[in-house]
């Protein structure tokens, strides 16, 4: 994994990269991808949350696990998203920047059992469920079906470079 000076570094390029493209758009109101991308709670969600990234240290968690508090910010727009919708909790989820993080510097079943503690807790934060349950949700075809769509409106957004997209 690369150092925590380099990850802000990159985490500072992507963000001056996506204000340069949504700029050289015109700021032009873009297509939207999809209806509940119009929602601000939805669409970036973080942009207005101060995350150092430069202080996530992944094989702490990989080896002692999280702590559900440091990631509130993420839970409580989850938790918000859901109220709209299914789908609007998964882009949410998606959109977060330390999973984009993780995703895009660690190995596949790495990142994915990190995304799977996190559903799991959250989960149990907001439904009182036990593990078991949490998994059984994760994998229904409702949460993997919202999950996916979210995943092509994401990269459909990011491909038009719609305003707010990343890079």
């Amino acid at each position: 994994m690369a150092s925590p000076d380099k990850q802000q570094k990159r985490a500072q390029r992507a963000k001056a990269k996506a204000k340069a493209k949504q700029n050289r758009s015109g700021k032009s109101k873009a297509i939207v991808v999809h209806p509940v991308l119009a929602n601000p709670l939805i669409n970036e969600p973080f942009d207005d949350v101060e995350i150092d990234l430069s202080t996530f240290d992944f094989k702490d968690i990989e080896e002692n696990g999280f702590d559900p508090a440091d990631f509130d910010d993420l839970f409580q727009a989850m938790k918000v998203g859901e109220g709209i919708s299914l789908l609007a909790m998964c882009l949410v989820f998606l959109q977060y920047p330390v999973l984009e993080l993780v995703v895009a510097e660690e190995a596949e079943d790495a990142a994915t059992d990190f995304m799977m503690g996190l559903l799991i807790t959250y989960r149990g934060i907001f439904h009182d469920e036990d593990e078991d349950t949490a998994v059984e949700w994760v994998g229904s075809d409702a949460f993997q079906n919202a999950y996916n769509e979210a995943s092509l409106i994401l990269q459909k957004k990011n491909a038009r470079g719609t305003p707010g997209a990343r890079a």
